[in-house]
């Protein structure tokens, strides 16, 4: 049965609150169907929004970093974060300006980033972010060595305060636009894998796996 959330002060929908989305899954597909996250955080009083990686392994978010990064570094001395995600789904073109739009989900995370220190964790936490971006991969590929895990940080976020926002339909006009003499409607937007192009300088024997093949973002 899915969770529903009781939105706190801070993650309420305020404006245009009947696409507030508080219920857990429905965030998870979204935060589980995006390949970038935005880790937003203030430090020494200068607002940073840094984009990067992400995996999600049941309540918590997992953002990959380098081991040189001063957002790494800073956000693991107990920083409040703010880490979002938003997917375009369409362009909604209405017959005013002012009432154009997009389909869009959203999820906003507030919470404190603590780095990863057990191994374990840690191995575990790459292998989410690999199998976020790309399912399959991890297996196939040559494992993290001792001075690759060094260089590499995973900060943990965990998934308690959060809310999600979601348009989506056609555009919505004043009445007395409805005769207005212009096209409206909605183009919709969606992210679509290419026929892979392998390496030049791989063995041209090596099949192309299945997971590259047939990529897809749409999660079933």
């Amino acid at each position: 049965m899915s969770e529903s959330s009781v939105p706190t002060s801070r993650t309420r929908v305020v404006r245009e609150p009947e696409r507030g989305v508080y219920d857990r899954d429905a965030v998870y597909r979204i935060l589980d169907e995006g390949f970038i996250c935005h880790v937003g955080f203030n430090l020494d009083g200068q607002p940073f929004v840094i984009p990067t990686s992400y995996g999600r392994s049941g309540d918590n978010l997992y953002i990959h970093g380098s081991a040189a990064s001063r957002m790494l570094r800073n956000l693991d001395k107990g920083i409040p974060v703010c880490v979002t995600v938003t997917l375009l789904d369409g362009l909604v073109l209405a017959r005013s300006i002012f009432n154009h739009s997009m389909n869009y989900r959203s999820v906003v995370v507030l919470g404190t980033a603590n780095v990863v220190q057990d191994p374990g964790e840690k191995l575990e936490a790459l292998h989410r972010i690999s199998e976020h971006i790309l399912p399959g991969r991890w297996a196939e590929s040559r494992q993290p060595n001792e001075r690759e895990l060094k260089a590499t940080f995973a900060l943990r976020v965990p998934i308690t305060e959060f809310s999600a926002k979601v348009r989506q339909g056609p555009p919505i006009d004043d009445e007395e636009d409805y005769d207005f003499r212009t096209w409206a409607g909605v183009i919709p937007l969606e992210t679509t894998a290419r026929p892979p192009v392998a390496d030049e300088r791989g063995n041209p024997e090596i099949p192309v796996p299945s997971y590259a093949r047939s990529y897809s973002r749409r999660k079933v």
